[in-house]
């Protein structure tokens, strides 16, 4: 199945499952949000280590 073909279906398993009411109300909700990622991130990341952040991946890849 190809990602287009992926996507159709789950669009199609979502309309059945929750309505046209529902799906529309879903693909609002998951839209991409406003925001600027890259400054948020910059202002997250500003004072971490490179060590700091090394650890905190490992930690998210093990739970």
């Amino acid at each position: 199945m190809t990602d287009e073909e992926y996507y159709r279906h789950a669009l199609e398993v979502l309309q059945r499952e929750l309505g046209a009411d529902g799906l529309a109300r879903f693909l609002r909700l998951s839209r991409s949000g406003g925001g600027d990622y890259t400054r948020d991130r910059e202002k997250r990341l500003r004072d971490l280590t490179f060590d700091e952040i090394l650890a905190s991946i490992r930690v998210n890849r093990h739970s």
